[in-house]
């Protein structure tokens, strides 16, 4: 049994936590060999709990990693690899993959691919060039009963879907988990930083842009979007967002908030079609098929994902070892797609107009 040799670059996500975990757990399949983080734009003073250094200390000390190097160029140079996690601020994402691609390892980048189509051109060229693969994390994607309401919606159990909307779970930012933090401290973390690919945008609404990709089955064709900083002065980027996507058989309409309680409405997503409406919960799935009914008519409970192909790490792994087809949400053609949403959005926000989606 192949062992997979295994390297981080990048800490300023959160995700690499559980995203390393993921490929830990695995026991004798994988093996840390190295890390290396990337260095900030501005340099954080708080090390608290689940800030920048205080998720680096705690990753590495949950999977027994001691090797770490001050640049990942020169981690890449002294090592050996077969695949990299990256989850390096949004804005060096492009520039970390090419380094990788073009030693031929695989890289599992945490989502959003990138920020704007050229970067997310770049990843591409460099995969295709080095001959090795990327994977788009999504926490999503380890939802079943999205999985579900795919496999219904391309069923024809609801007609055609004319409309998707998704937000995001309650969520207060990213740094509204226990930290105590003053302003300047939060200011100083890159999820503040529009330089570095913050923002609410970018956080959240992303995960619709991944969905509405894969719910409609083609690319879209125009965005708009909104944002405002409603509450988080000491940054410079948006903590509240949304974009309407326009594909060719319908509408998305993806919320992005750090800033509002959306507890007790479901976050979905929730798919609108011809003949009904199909709700994404946590562990069910309802169907609304008779106008005006309160009630669904259909309640479908979701059980677990399949075995074996479970966790991000599993199925990097049985895809790399079997041959077998990435879960669409993950590979890179649709995720290429699915940015030309948050580049259009972006654009659509300087811009103040719908703007056309690109191709890179």
């Amino acid at each position: 049994m192949k062992t997979w040799n295994i390297g981080i670059i990048g800490y300023a996500h959160s995700h690499i936590h559980s995203n390393a975990l993921d490929f830990y757990n695995l026991g004798g399949r994988v093996r840390f060999g190295a890390g290396a983080d990337v260095r900030p734009l501005v340099e954080p003073t708080n090390r608290g709990a689940r800030t920048r250094y205080g998720v680096m200390q705690a990753t590495n000390a949950a999977i027994g990693l001691t090797k770490l190097y001050d640049d990942y160029h020169e981690m890449l140079e002294r090592e050996s690899f077969d695949i990299i996690l990256c989850c390096s601020e949004n804005a060096f994402h492009a520039d970390v993959c090419e380094a990788v691609l073009g030693r031929g390892i695989h890289v599992v980048v945490e989502k959003p691919l990138a920020i704007t189509m050229e970067q997310a051109a770049r990843i591409a060229r460099a995969a295709r060039a080095g001959g090795a693969e990327v994977f788009v994390n999504w926490p999503s994607t380890w939802r079943n009963p999205v999985r579900e309401a795919e496999r219904l919606v391309a069923a024809g159990a609801i007609g055609p879907l004319y409309k998707m909307t998704y937000r995001n779970r309650d969520s207060l930012g990213p740094l509204s988990y226990g930290q105590v933090m003053t302003p300047e401290e939060m200011g100083q973390e890159w999820w503040y930083q529009q330089a570095a690919g913050g923002g609410a945008l970018l956080d959240y609404c992303c995960y619709g842009a991944n969905l509405s990709r894969w719910f409609f089955g083609t690319a879209p064709e125009a965005c708009y979007a909104v944002a405002a900083n409603f509450n988080s002065p000491f940054g410079d980027t948006e903590d509240y967002a949304t974009i309407t996507a326009r594909y060719p058989g319908g509408i998305a309409i993806i919320e992005g908030s750090w800033v509002t309680v959306n507890t007790g409405i479901p976050y979905g997503p929730i798919l609108y079609g011809r003949d009904a409406t199909l709700v994404v919960d946590d562990s069910e799935i309802r169907i609304y098929r008779t106008r005006h009914a309160p009630e669904p008519d259909e309640v479908i409970e979701v059980g677990p994902l399949p075995a074996g192909r479970s966790t991000l790490g599993e199925e990097v792994l049985y895809h790399l070892e079997t041959g077998e087809p990435i879960h669409p949400t993950l590979e890179l053609g649709l995720n290429l797609e699915a940015q030309m949403v948050l580049d259009a959005g972006i654009r659509s926000l300087a811009s103040g107009r719908l703007e056309a989606t690109r191709r890179g």
